[in-house]
């Protein structure tokens, strides 16, 4: 099965898709329940949003479901939010709580190190070299990791998720002026919320790449899908909604692309 979608380019910025996949290997939907295979935590249409916003960016896409493997999660399965409710590496509830596996079939430490192999690390050896090869050509490269979720969610968080969600690990992932420009956008978009390293405070991915002080820079954006779709099934693209959205996040992308380091 290919799982990976490479598309280089040349300018600082790679953008990282790791949850708009809706692959499930036979062996993982044969494993999975009713509401496993509903695949229902899908960063849902999110490629598709970001498409065409700009030219000349690296993507870095997998197409397997976050149901099979969490790329975005800590391949030692330590938690990203101690204390809160959260997801796994291999996830075996969905993010209301709902176990995701027939009985008996959940997996195993080994199961879990094998899907770590084969899917885990293969994205993050790609996205590692995409971060690299920019880099080299510019002497820094920025991460800019693509996500989104649904705006209840009573199991994860109080309340109505804001619109904008930016998360940088308390500031430690980005120089500040990418964090302040980014958020400066998000705030002056008319009719949106935004906060800062809030819930969502940047998954694995965010917290693993951003090195400023090595010339590698990252920021995860986690939009509540209130802002570009039906949030309850069939999970449709609501057009007008999405183009609006799309200003903004072509404006954020066009500032990450002519940003440079002081």
């Amino acid at each position: 099965m290919t799982f990976l979608e490479i598309s280089p380019a040349d300018s600082p910025l790679v953008i990282g898709l790791p949850h708009t996949g809706l692959d499930l290997p036979e062996d993982v939907r044969d494993a999975l329940n009713e509401t496993g295979r509903a695949v229902t935590d899908t960063d849902w249409h999110i490629h598709e949003l970001y498409e065409g916003l700009v030219e000349n960016v690296t993507t870095v896409r997998t197409l397997i479901h976050r149901y099979t493997i969490d790329v975005n999660r800590d391949p030692s399965g330590a938690s990203l939010y101690p204390g809160q409710n959260t997801t796994g590496l291999v996830p075996t509830t969905d993010f209301c709580g709902n176990p995701l596996y027939r009985e008996d079939l959940t997996p195993d430490a080994v199961e879990v190190e094998r899907r770590g192999q084969i899917y885990h690390a293969p994205y993050h050896n790609a996205l590692a070299a995409e971060l690299e090869r920019v880099k080299s050509i510019h002497g820094y490269a920025i991460l800019y990791d693509c996500h989104s979720i649904r705006s209840h969610i009573p199991f994860l968080f109080e309340g109505k998720l804001p619109d904008f969600n930016i998360g940088t690990d308390g500031g430690t992932t980005c120089d500040p002026s990418i964090q302040a420009a980014v958020h400066g956008i998000c705030e002056s978009a008319d009719g949106y919320s935004a906060i800062v390293n809030g819930r969502f405070k940047g998954g694995w991915t965010t917290r693993y790449y951003g090195r400023p002080a090595d010339g590698l820079h990252a920021i995860q954006m986690e939009l509540a899908q209130s802002t570009y779709m039906l949030e309850r099934a069939p999970w449709s693209y609501e057009t007008e909604k999405a183009n609006r959205l799309r200003v903004h996040l072509k404006s954020i992308l066009n500032t990450l692309i002519h940003w440079r380091p002081e």
